[in-house]
């Protein structure tokens, strides 16, 4: 199946395709099997109605970019419209449902088990995540439990290195597209022994487009230039013929200029992790990880055009690690135990500036921080009862946020003030449970419910930052967002190659923390009492002879639930009532390939007060191939092929576009 695929084809998640051998007879050694996968799915994962991307609709996107792809998943979104060429990096929270706007992920993003989210904003750095490199991604939409359930409250996005077997030894391609941009990406995989190792790397930049409507431009007014590198290594080695280690480091650095000369930021990051698998009877899943990450930002006046923010240096670390042990309880059951924790500590040191002088003075120094804690146990069993599979699990954590402050000094020799605030910690109790009933081979009904937890993040709790005309405020008080949810659904096989499902949900976020409007000019972030989402997901893919066809569809019907306040009953900023994707391809064996992606997304709302509209959009993309000769293919991309104009962020009718339309011709060479 090309494209997207329903979740309860367990077979499509990778791990499922490597099932090691038992001992032969007479005591033979069972072969080894290198896989850099994790372990099975459970059972019971498809009563979370979760969405598969497979590796070719990965390598079939018209942007070369893993957001683009996710957006094949009606209900994701990033905090605004952007991609991150043209997205400020700290605004890429990823979220799922219709949930509300926030720049910090509401969504947790996984690659290979690890927590990809930056330790202090929360944004996911979704230009080192290369299509190329994955396997599969799954998409979970609902609350989460399990391994690092703790921020699992709008859904889970798991990612999976490629595989063994998907890696040729060599792959390269090269790229040339709309004002100058290029695209060079390389990969060796040789077999190491028994084992596998892979160095990727991948060196995008453009002149940009210009983000600023003609009419709206100034003289100081740029497109959006990006220029941005990121390499991967990951390596497999077997340590017997059913447990392997597995290890991988990426670096990435990115820069990118916003609306104005002068306005740059960069981000960049260094990843570690290793993990340990065994599939032998008792199953093991140990990972530990580190992340140093930063971000610097300029902030240029849209009056005097001058430097008023300088954000220099915001430096962070995290830490984490889980261990999951799934000991053997019979054939009909598939339990799961295991323990997890991260860290998190983040500094901001930025510097403002008095923009309406034209010497331009420096006028404050500032630096704030903190640390999070969270250390969570879980418990989850999946139990086969003939057709019916019941799955139920539990998790308690324990969270801190400590050493919070906030300094600012004069840079003119004038008194200095600072906060320190309070340290707290509690416990948070979750957990989920769902059912799936196989009515006949192509019929399946499947019901679920859980709760689940986000802390604020760093950036939410000690960060200010300004979106002209717009300032938003920190706030050290915020509690952590709570959700509770259940759904329901029926899966669909009506005939070989075709797949149908359908989903009904009821989400509750109590505690949401928005972008609360005080002023025309400024804003706070603040708990609501509650973000309610309901909706319906629809997903088809079917495949005849050459042709595939998959297809998603999101109503979401969410409203603020804030007693008192001026927004209540209003739908929350950032969150389209209505999404749809489809993809249309033909991938003959041999010969010419053509695929074209639509996506829709409705009106959607800026702020909280419901008073700047970003309108519907309607896209078209495309992408086509044409082998040359053995391992040489010319790829032709097209983004945006009708121009469509894509309105990304309105703050009092200032506003930013997205991608208009993009042409890319290139090559790409495996072997």
């Amino acid at each position: 199946m090309k494209g997207i695929t329903l979740s309860f084809v367990a077979l499509a998640w990778p791990a499922l395709a490597h099932a090691q051998a038992p001992a032969g007879e007479g005591g033979a050694q069972a072969p080894i099997i290198v896989t850099g996968a994790g372990l099975p799915l459970p059972p019971g994962t498809p009563a979370y109605g979760s969405v598969v991307i497979d590796r070719q609709r990965l390598e079939d996107s018209a942007s070369g970019r893993i957001e683009s792809v996710l957006g094949d998943v009606a209900g994701f979104q990033q905090f605004r419209r952007s991609d991150s060429r043209s997205a400020n990096p700290s605004a890429q929270g990823a979220t799922l449902r219709a949930l509300g706007g926030n720049a910090s992920s509401r969504t947790l993003v996984l690659l290979d088990g690890v927590p990809m989210a930056d330790p202090f904003f929360g944004y996911i750095p979704f230009s080192a995540l290369v299509p190329d490199r994955l396997s599969v991604v799954r998409v979970t939409r609902g609350g989460g439990v399990g391994a690092f359930g703790a921020g699992a409250v709008a859904g889970t996005i798991e990612l999976a290195s490629a595989t063994k077997d998907q890696l040729p030894l060599f792959s390269g391609s090269a790229f040339y597209g709309s004002r100058d941009a290029t695209e060079l990406s390389a990969s060796l995989s040789p077999d190491l022994g028994g084992g596998l190792v892979s160095l990727s790397g991948r060196w995008d930049r453009g002149d940009g487009f210009q983000t600023t409507p003609k009419d709206q431009r100034v003289a100081a007014t740029v497109p959006a230039a990006y220029d941005g590198w990121s390499t991967n290594l990951r390596a497999v080695a077997p340590l017997s013929a059913t447990s392997e280690l597995q290890f991988r480091a990426t670096l990435f650095e990115d820069h990118r200029t916003l609306r104005f000369r002068g306005a740059d930021s960069t981000s960049e990051g260094q990843d570690a992790s290793i993990r340990y698998i065994s599939r032998g009877p008792w199953q093991v899943d140990a990972l530990a990880y580190v992340q140093a990450r930063n971000f610097s930002n300029i902030v240029i006046s849209s009056s005097s055009f001058r430097k008023s923010l300088d954000q220099r240096n915001t430096p962070s670390t995290g830490i984490g690690g889980k261990l999951e042990l799934r000991p053997p309880v019979g054939a009909d059951h598939v339990l799961r135990l295991g323990v997890d924790s991260r860290y998190a500590s983040g500094d901001m040191f930025e510097d403002a500036y008095n923009a309406n002088v034209a010497a331009n003075p420096r006028t404050f120094l500032r630096h704030a921080g903190g640390e999070q804690l969270t250390v969570g146990a879980f418990a989850e069993d999946d139990w086969t009862i003939g057709r019916l599979i019941l799955t139920g699990g539990v998790r308690a954590d324990r969270w801190s946020i400590r050493n919070g402050f906030f300094r600012e000094a004069s840079a003119t020799g004038g008194a200095a003030t600072g906060t320190d605030f309070a340290d707290r910690s509690d416990w948070q109790f979750s957990g989920r449970a769902g059912a799936v009933f196989h009515a006949s081979d192509a019929v399946a009904l499947r019901a679920a419910g859980y709760t689940g937890f986000r802390l604020p993040t760093l950036n939410e709790l000690y960060r200010p930052f300004v979106v002209f005309p717009i300032t938003t405020r920190a706030n050290a008080a915020l509690t952590p967002e709570k959700l509770k949810g259940v759904e329901a659904g029926i899966d669909l096989t009506p005939v070989t190659g075709v797949t149908l499902s359908a989903t009904a949900f009821y989400n509750r976020l109590d505690d949401a923390i928005a972008n609360v409007t005080l002023s025309p000019t400024v804003r706070q972030r603040r708990n609501v009492n509650a973000i309610v989402a309901k909706g319906v997901e629809l997903t088809a893919a079917g495949h005849a002879g050459d042709f595939a066809l998959s297809a998603s569809y999101a109503y979401s019907h969410s409203t603020v639930d804030a007693p008192g306040n001026a927004f209540d009953g209003f739908t929350p900023a950032q969150s389209p009532r209505h999404s749809a994707s489809a993809t249309l391809a033909w991938e003959p064996a041999q010969g010419p390939q053509l695929s074209a992606t639509l996506r829709y997304v409705a009106r959607q709302y800026e702020d909280d007060l419901q008073s700047d509209v970003l309108p519907d959009a309607l896209t078209v993309d495309a992408i086509a191939r044409l082998p040359l000769v053995q391992g040489v293919t010319l790829v032709a991309r097209g983004e945006n092929l009708f121009d469509e104009e894509v309105v990304t962020r309105n703050a009092g009718g200032s506003m930013d576009l997205g991608t208009p339309r993009t042409l890319w011709i290139g090559v790409k060479v495996t072997g």
